[in-house]
């Protein structure tokens, strides 16, 4: 193991052991709270381990997801929890595979609609799939694991999924994607293969998201394409990772904390309006901060310095 990962990944380690004693010690309702936390910490390090490195902007995180779910509402009877949250993992990642050798030749704007549009046909898909050869729109999931198992599963991928960024950004994928972020033709005038170099972290962000969707899916007793294909769980995504700054790691992880406890506070508080905030948001964040909360500390770090 390289030196400079030792302190990060025996950090995560720690921070691992000492979030896994919450299902002991908290309520339910606090353990709820802390779980959302977990996933959109986990759904934010894994968007921003591609998107934050080439500045590609994907909005296909619902779609990841929602396949994720649909793995375990699909095997419940027959899957073990276990084995269903690797497998959703594994389909998002194949699916993430196919569609990234087709449209990651694309950039901006573009990029954003087709992966927006993505999970919107996903969601149709398995909705005419349900209603022509099933019966039905949803699926119920009868039997679920208990509370503190679901939250050291979630625990353990976005565990997982902070390691493998780490680790992706010491390695030459980590630096062929910060090439591609740059300056992609130069980039590839200097050896990188960008094309696998995208398809392979693109797949690799999907995985962590389909196995989120995996092992969340049991926290609803009834699964429809509309509640795990939702948008707003790939915007909350983005939102997240921006705010702390999509180029570092400890920002989405911070940020993930924070915005999923404003979520729940607007919700409560906000029931109409908690989405156009969330929005204006984005919107405001993208104007005047696009480099995240991190650039604000990497500004008076460098001040500190220069002074």
């Amino acid at each position: 193991m390289r030196t400079s990962l030792r302190a990060p990944l025996a950090a995560l380690a720690v921070a691992g052991l000492v979030l896994a004693v919450l299902p002991w010690v908290l309520s339910d309702f606090l353990l709820s709270l802390a779980l959302s936390c977990l996933m959109y910490a986990g759904l934010a390090v894994s968007w921003s381990m591609f998107c934050g490195a080439t500045n590609y902007l994907s909005l296909a995180t619902a779609a990841f997801f929602g396949l994720g779910a649909y793995v375990t509402a699909w095997g419940a009877e027959s899957l073990p929890y276990a084995v269903a949250v690797p497998l959703g993992g594994l389909v998002a990642a194949g699916f993430a595979a196919l569609v990234g050798a087709a449209v990651l030749h694309l950039r901006g704007a573009y990029f954003a609609v087709i992966t927006f549009g993505l999970g919107e046909l996903v969601r149709h898909s398995i909705t005419y799939y349900e209603k022509a050869y099933e019966g039905t729109v949803g699926r119920i999931i009868a039997e679920a694991p208990e509370p503190a198992a679901v939250y050291w599963t979630v625990l353990a991928v976005a565990l997982a999924a902070v390691a493998t960024a780490i680790v992706v950004r010491e390695h030459r994928l980590g630096l062929a994607l910060r090439g591609i972020g740059s300056d992609e033709e130069r980039a590839q005038t200097l050896g990188v293969n960008a094309r696998r170099a995208k398809i392979l972290a693109f797949a690799l962000s999907a995985f962590f998201a389909g196995a989120l969707g995996a092992a969340m899916a049991v926290r609803w007793t009834y699964i429809d394409p509309p509640t795990v294909f939702n948008p707003f769980i790939g915007f909350q995504t983005v939102l997240i990772a921006m705010v702390g700054g999509a180029q570092t790691i400890l920002g989405p992880l911070a940020s993930a904390v924070v915005f999923s406890l404003l979520t729940e506070f607007l919700r409560l508080q906000f029931p109409y309006l908690f989405l156009v905030i969330l929005g204006l948001l984005l919107v405001l964040l993208v104007l005047y901060l696009p480099g995240g909360l991190a650039s604000l500390i990497a500004r008076w770090r460098w001040r500190r310095g220069d002074a």
